[in-house]
């Protein structure tokens, strides 16, 4: 069996190609051009997964609700493969996590054998929220309120829905609005 790293998963999400979706009007509408540091090197550029839905999670790995990594590692390898793609989003605005992106990546590595998407330690909260972050509080009035908060984006880069921390990732409710956007 075939193990993927991050990195290579990063590598392989690369060379597919990057789509733009047509809203119910008929215009054409491109996700957000934001873009993350790689906790292996390099960048995720969230516009380069147009077109596929994108849940993104604050997470840390010192807090009461880490075991999710478990879950949303199920997340990606249940719907990965029809075009979910969950990107971990480490954050010590909580002060619950690691100080280095090494300890982070090998206790997630260690511990839950994670092979999603991750990136580098990042702001989540203002006043220095990453941009991602600020737009969508400023868009949506969406800011993370813990540790392991939730959002799923639509194909076209709009925010489908906000979940909460204590929402767990394979419970019927998140997986049903996944499915509601790998079925359209």
């Amino acid at each position: 069996m075939i193990r993927l790293t991050r990195r290579s998963f990063a590598s392989a999400l690369a060379i597919l190609p990057a789509a733009t979706v047509l809203t119910r009007a008929g215009s054409a509408q491109a996700v957000p051009a934001f873009q993350f540091e790689s906790i292996d090197g390099g960048q995720y550029d969230l516009s380069d997964w147009a077109g596929r839905p994108i849940l993104v999670v604050n997470t840390a790995s010192m807090c009461a609700y880490t075991p999710q990594y478990d879950q949303l590692q199920a997340l990606h390898e249940t719907y990965g493969p029809r075009g979910l793609v969950v990107l971990a989003v480490p954050s010590d605005d909580f002060a619950q996590e690691f100080d280095s992106e090494d300890e982070v990546a090998e206790f997630c590595d260690l511990n839950f054998n994670l092979t999603l998407p991750m990136t580098t330690i990042t702001r989540v909260r203002s006043p220095d929220a990453h941009p991602f972050f600020a737009w969508l509080d400023q868009e949506y009035g969406v800011r993370p309120g813990w540790n392991f908060n939730k959002v799923l984006l639509g194909p076209d880069g709009r925010l489908v829905e906000h979940f909460g921390s204590a929402t767990r990732p394979m419970g019927r409710r998140m997986r049903s609005r996944i499915e509601s956007l790998l079925n359209t």
